[in-house]
């Protein structure tokens, strides 16, 4: 990083899910400019992929004990391949079955090329948003699952952008949280949500939902909190509100792409229906109109931790949850 080359993407390939990050650095004060990610892909996709190949090798079937020794040993087989490597042993059940690297490579190629999917619109430089040849330093390939040689090079090979390889890719994000933790380092952080968040809420005596966005992706976590608030006149006896998280908006204003429902959460708006030891699953939701009125409130912290907090404003009564998107 040099004072003209000011920008890093941070290619986080893990063992089960994959983030990029465009990081803008100015001495030892650091800014997410854009981050997006996938759920799920990551080093388990891989090491299924090798597993796979050396089962129809063998023609074997496995019990769910073999399969999952298998993956057992095709992760470690993974991690060992280096440039020079042109073959990994594994043991299918009794056989020991020989895999090409190369065939390895051509089958585990789609999985890099969803992650480049992801890595394309952080290297686009669209309104000062994106990062072009002359302010980026090169890609930043962690996670423990970046070891492979086929991943920089996929990479390299796209993007014709240097490509370079943490020292510590599987302890990357705790040494970076010991940085960050530690206040006299005087390392600072501007972060932002890598996934938008919204809720599905019930219509129409609960035969319909509609989706509304609370937070979105590009939303900046600061020192201080962010808070979103909602109002209105409950119209059914019970709000079911359906949380996720999501990678774009469609058309329509739904979530598209990488969607992950995280967590729910019942509120009776029947007062009727606050006895705890009522199963409010089991509750049908009919539509009643009249009902109190009632805030939902947002709050997210600087370390991206969401409360939400749902009050009936009219007598006080309310419930408090602490999410974690992405978690």
């Amino acid at each position: 990083v040099t004072s003209r080359r000011n920008q890093v993407v941070v290619y986080d390939l893990g063992g089960g899910t994959f983030d990029a990050s465009l990081i803008q650095v100015d001495g030892t004060r650091h800014e997410v400019v854009a981050s997006l990610g996938v759920n799920r892909l990551g080093g388990d996709d891989f090491d299924a992929v090798l597993a796979d190949l050396a089962v129809r090798q063998s023609g074997a079937t496995l019990t769910d004990l073999q399969r999952t020794r298998l993956l057992d040993e095709a992760r470690e087989a993974k991690e060992r391949i280096s440039p020079q490597s042109r073959r990994v042993t594994l043991d299918v059940g009794d056989q020991a079955v020989t895999v090409l690297v190369d065939d390895f490579y051509a089958a585990a190629t789609p999985l890099v090329e969803r992650s480049m999917a992801v890595v394309a619109p952080l290297l686009a430089a669209e309104g000062g948003a994106g990062a072009d040849a002359s302010s980026l330093a090169g890609i930043y390939i962690v996670g423990g699952a970046s070891g492979l040689p086929l991943v920089a090079r996929l990479l390299r090979e796209r993007f014709g952008r240097r490509v370079h390889r943490s020292p510590y890719p599987g302890s990357s994000t705790a040494i970076g949280l010991a940085i960050a933790s530690d206040a006299a380092a005087g390392y600072s952080l501007t972060d932002r949500l890598s996934r938008g968040f919204g809720v599905f809420r019930e219509l129409d005596d609960g035969a319909h939902l509609s989706f509304d966005q609370l937070i979105d992706r590009d939303a900046v976590t600061t020192d201080t909190d962010l808070v979103v608030t909602r109002r209105y006149r409950a119209a059914h006896n019970l709000g079911r509100y359906r949380y996720v998280e999501y990678s774009t908006l469609g058309p329509d204003g739904d979530p598209h792409g990488d969607v992950r429902p995280f967590a729910e959460v019942t509120f009776p708006f029947d007062r009727g229906l606050r006895d705890p030891a009522l199963d409010l699953t089991a509750e049908p939701v009919h539509r009643t109109g009249g009902g109190p009125l009632v805030e939902e409130r947002y709050t997210v912290d600087p370390d991206g931790l969401i409360e939400v907090r749902i009050t009936d404003l009219d007598d006080g009564y309310e419930q408090v949850t602490t999410l974690r998107p992405g978690a």
